[in-house]
């Protein structure tokens, strides 16, 4: 029970301290499914992160304004995602990272 509430809030997170409660949760918890959810957060946040900015920097000349609008919606999508499995005790990984680790 208290994994599925962690988990909800690491998810969560990515709207108020996308790197500072996943860094957190994986110092504090004990338990091996928290750290393996606070590190999947926070290596998607950080891609994403730069994803946004390689497609914001195209998009001045206009090639990267469609990626730009697709990353931004994953951004906000998968920690939404993420906190609906959380709540249904589901497991889940996040696009692209999740199978890093």
């Amino acid at each position: 029970m208290e994994s599925k509430w962690s988990k909800i809030i690491i998810h969560a997170s990515a709207f108020f301290a996308p790197f500072l409660v996943p860094i957190l949760f994986f110092l504090i918890s004990s338990e091996d499914e928290v750290k393996r959810t606070a590190i999947q957060a926070l290596l998607f946040q950080i891609v994403f992160g730069i994803f946004i900015a390689i497609a914001g920097v195209l998009s001045v000349i206009l090639i990267g304004l469609p990626f730009l609008l697709v990353f931004l919606a994953i951004f906000w999508i998968a920690p939404i995602i993420g906190i609906v499995k959380a709540l249904s005790d589901q497991h889940w990984n996040y696009p692209i990272v999740g199978r890093w680790v």
